[in-house]
């Protein structure tokens, strides 16, 4: 199984990006991201629309799990097992989308079959890629009973 990050935004800061690929090269998975261009100009949801259709013209073939506030606020656990059922589903790729700062078009979101949220408070779209690989690495030692994650 491989995990691809697609994001809306670039990652700039040097710190988050390094920190982004220490979790990720502890993955038994293969990481990959995509960048998508912010839309910059224009009113909120036409930005939104237009980074959508952006972000699911570039979406690889399998399951896409969908970061947003309105989403499911999953434990560690949980999310470990819906890795793990999807990898035993025969998921060649699992696709972990970040909208940009105005959020997702609604098409993306009912595109996903996961939508997950990081809890009600609001992050900073340049750390949340870092705490998705975090989240994804703390999954993998759950499914290979690592003592990483201890509870």
């Amino acid at each position: 199984m491989r995990i691809c990050v697609i994001a809306v935004g670039k990652l700039r800061d040097r710190a988050l990006r390094d920190l982004f690929a220490t979790y990720s090269e502890r993955l038994p998975w293969p990481v990959s991201v995509i960048e998508i261009a912010e839309r910059g100009s224009g009113p909120p949801a036409l930005r939104v629309r237009r980074e959508g259709e952006d972000l699911r013209r570039r979406l690889p073939d399998g399951p896409l799990i969908a970061l947003d506030g309105t989403g499911a606020d999953l434990t560690s656990e949980a999310l470990a097992d819906t890795l793990a059922r999807y990898r035993d589903d025969g998921a060649g790729t699992v696709s972990f989308a970040i909208g940009g700062a105005d959020g997702h078009a609604a098409e993306t979101l009912a595109a996903a079959d996961l939508v997950l949220s990081f809890g009600k408070a609001t992050w900073p779209h340049r750390l949340v890629r870092v705490m998705l690989a975090e989240q994804v690495y703390r999954a993998s030692a759950i499914l290979a009973r690592h003592p990483y994650h201890r509870r």
